[in-house]
């Protein structure tokens, strides 16, 4: 499988790439956090218009795009997918959740418990449910009437916690990281065994290291030099591309 690292700004780097079987995006969240070189705190306008242009650009270099945004961003999401399907009238939107069960205790309000995503897809972009089925409660209760091969779980998706301080997955360089089970049944969702997934906002690397384990090509694009440094150290691909 190839696997690919390139250092710069998605807005630039992914117009002068090809067309992708699944697109993954975790932007930032715009809440003031502490990133090595770049910042997650732009006018609120500023943010707006970053927004849009991802959602355009992805929906043009992916038969799927996968986004996941801080819950703060709720309604201006929906608005923009209310624009994008009406610019871009074969995709359609669905709306995931990946919800937790531990978060930290707030004595002024309820916490945040979840984080939404959405997925865009074009008509005709394949779906691979069968990649993702899941041991129904039917199957680990012993009722005979359980359907074969487990079920296609739905899209509030709670197998997943946050990847805090004391995860076995946290990497301590950098301040957010999605889990990996996560970004698997998306991919596993969307491509078939050998697809192309291109990963925007690399961070981590997570989309690389699953790439690897169930055998899709990948593509990552990370502004950040530093946290590119040990991308390609940890997932042993050679020195990233400049853009």
């Amino acid at each position: 499988m190839k696997h690919e690292l390139i250092c710069g700004n998605c807005l630039e780097v992914l117009p002068t790439l090809g067309y992708f079987d699944c697109l993954i995006a975790d932007p930032f969240d715009n809440i003031g956090l502490k990133y090595n070189s770049y910042k997650d705190r732009i006018p609120k306008d500023k943010y707006r218009e970053f927004l849009w242009q991802c959602l355009n650009l992805f929906v043009e270099h992916a038969g799927i795009s996968w986004v996941s945004y801080n819950a703060k961003w709720t309604w201006m999401m929906g608005s923009f997918i209310e624009d994008l399907e009406r610019v871009h009238p074969d995709v359609t939107a669905k709306p995931f959740v990946q919800s937790f069960t531990f978060g930290q205790n707030n004595t002024r309000d309820c916490g945040p418990g979840h984080r939404p995503l959405v997925r865009l897809r074009h008509k005709g972009a394949p779906l691979y449910p069968d990649h993702i089925k899941v041991p129904s409660w039917r199957q680990l209760n012993g009722d005979k009437r359980a359907a074969e091969g487990g079920k296609v779980p739905l899209d509030c998706w709670y197998e997943f916690p946050r990847v805090v301080g004391n995860s076995k997955q946290r990497r301590r360089w950098h301040k957010t990281q999605l889990h990996e089970g996560l970004i698997e049944r998306c991919i596993k969702l969307s491509t078939h065994e050998g697809g192309a997934v291109c990963d925007v906002f690399s961070g981590t690397g997570t989309v690389v290291r699953v790439c690897k384990r169930i055998g899709r090509h990948s593509t990552s694009i990370e502004l950040d030099p530093f946290y590119c440094e040990k991308i390609s150290e940890e997932n042993q691909i050679k020195a990233p591309l400049l853009s």
